[in-house]
């Protein structure tokens, strides 16, 4: 076989190389807009911080915000707990609804192009501000499930099966609101498997429920990371979240001004790049060892 020649690049190279550019306007406006505040809120977090006349003035005091936050401070805790959980089972419940709408929208009838604006439209109106509105006069109550037999069914399970069911029920409209550009992605991704590989597959006799998983699924896989990690980060930053909440409360403590609530942003961030990790070890590509 011969080699390659001198000055070419592989296909994948290439692939970086895309890839680098699509993300350098991102890394571009990290190093000029974000990165000093991001290391900035680092040092504040093992810091002690008060506003005189004269400016900021900053105590080093090591890990002893990140040590009140678990010892002495007795919400945040149980606002990290309630938020974690929250964005831990809301992911799966965002990815999977946004995958069958996906499939739906997927199909051919009319009036679908109608049916994707309307999906996608709660992406385009409802910003922190609006959501944080709506939540506080109960809209996301427009719906109430406790009233149907399947809720009352499931209620009476134990929670190990009922809890993640009645979760779904409870939050119906959320996962709805949140799920606009995880539909968009899989409908893109949809779009581009080859229909050729259906009719193959139905010749074969493969039935639908076959083709989801053996074709679909595998195919979709990468896309499935793409949208949980990008589920993980939206949920984690929605602004009423219990964490972000507390968080946003101590900013302006009294006699440590900036410095706690940024050794709670700390925490969180922690938290949540676990949660991330789990996440990527989960449906990364594996790679295949050959024999020789």
């Amino acid at each position: 076989m011969k080699g390659k020649k001198p000055g070419t690049i592989s296909i994948r190279q290439k692939n970086a190389i895309t890839g680098y550019l699509f993300i350098l306007p991102w890394i571009l406006g990290f190093i000029l807009f974000t990165g000093f505040p991001f290391f900035y809120s680092i040092f504040l977090s093992f810091s002690s911080v008060k506003i005189a006349p004269t400016g900021i003035q900053t105590r080093w005091i090591g890990i002893g915000n990140y040590v009140q936050a678990f010892t002495k401070d007795v919400n945040f805790p149980v606002a990290l707990s309630d938020s974690f959980i929250f964005v831990l089972l809301s992911t799966p419940m965002i990815v999977v609804a946004s995958l069958i709408m996906a499939m739906l929208l997927n199909g051919k009838f009319r009036g679908r192009t109608i049916f994707r604006a309307i999906f996608f439209l709660p992406v385009i109106i409802i910003s922190g501000p609006v959501i944080s509105e709506l939540l506080t006069n109960n809209a996301a109550q427009i719906v109430n499930p406790s009233k149907y037999t399947v809720y009352k069914v499931f209620s009476t399970l134990p929670e190990a099966i009922g809890a993640p069911v009645l979760y779904v029920f409870d939050n119906l409209v959320m996962i709805l609101w949140f799920s606009g550009v995880q539909i968009l992605i899989f409908l893109a991704s949809l779009q581009k498997i080859d229909g050729s590989i259906y009719e193959a597959a139905r010749i074969d006799g493969a039935s639908s429920w076959e083709i989801f998983w053996k074709i679909v699924l595998p195919y979709l896989k990468p896309v499935i990371m793409v949208n949980a990690i990008y589920t993980v980060v939206e949920m984690s930053g929605f602004p009423n979240n219990r964490v972000n909440m507390e968080i946003s409360k101590n900013m302006f403590l009294i006699g440590n001004v900036y410095s706690y609530s940024a050794a709670q942003s700390w925490i969180y961030f922690s938290a949540e790049l676990l949660l991330l990790g789990v996440v990527f070890l989960l449906f990364r590509e594996k790679k295949k060892r050959w024999k020789r």
